[in-house]
């Protein structure tokens, strides 16, 4: 596992300790519901409790405060059913919809839904870099498997 985390402030008397993942790698479309995707994020490992906060965190204030996520049951399948981010705990859902694969969903409470491409952990920084660009997109119309596929069959690697 490759997390980077720093030590948040004040450590608690009983020797507890917390950590705050870096700021997430995230690239948004300038609005919700312009295709299959909204944007994309590259987590930096597979713990979704570590790198929601980060996530959630990272989302301005005018998308809203997001109330609950849905993500794929096969590519998080010990995910806590809900998840502490600053001030406020997060619903965790669950779908095992093919659509939904590599992808999760942010609700929002005012600006809606976002779909975001989830690049694994270990892809490769060319890579994630053209899936993070492309996935934002507002004329992108393929969806998360395609793009991933693209990808790891070196179409991201030389830019596209």
């Amino acid at each position: 596992m490759d997390v980077t985390a720093t030590s948040a402030e004040g450590v608690p008397p009983d020797g507890a300790r917390t950590y705050r993942m870096p700021v997430a790698r995230l690239a948004l479309a300038p609005s919700v519901g312009h295709g299959p995707l909204d944007g994309a994020w590259w987590p930096r490992c597979d713990m979704l409790e570590l790198e929601l906060p980060a996530l959630v965190g990272s989302l301005g204030p005018g998308l809203g405060t997001v109330t609950r996520v849905t993500v794929d049951a096969v590519a998080w399948p010990d995910v806590p059913r809900t998840v502490m981010a600053p001030g406020r705990v997060i619903e965790v859902a669950l779908s095992a919809v093919d659509a939904e694969a590599h992808a999760i969903a942010l609700d929002c409470d005012t600006v809606g839904r976002w779909e975001l491409l989830v690049i694994p952990p270990g892809e490769s920084f060319a890579a994630a870099t053209w899936l993070l660009t492309t996935a934002a997109d507002p004329r992108n119309a393929l969806t998360a498997a395609h793009m991933l596929a693209l990808a790891k069959a070196g179409f991201g690697d030389d830019g596209g």
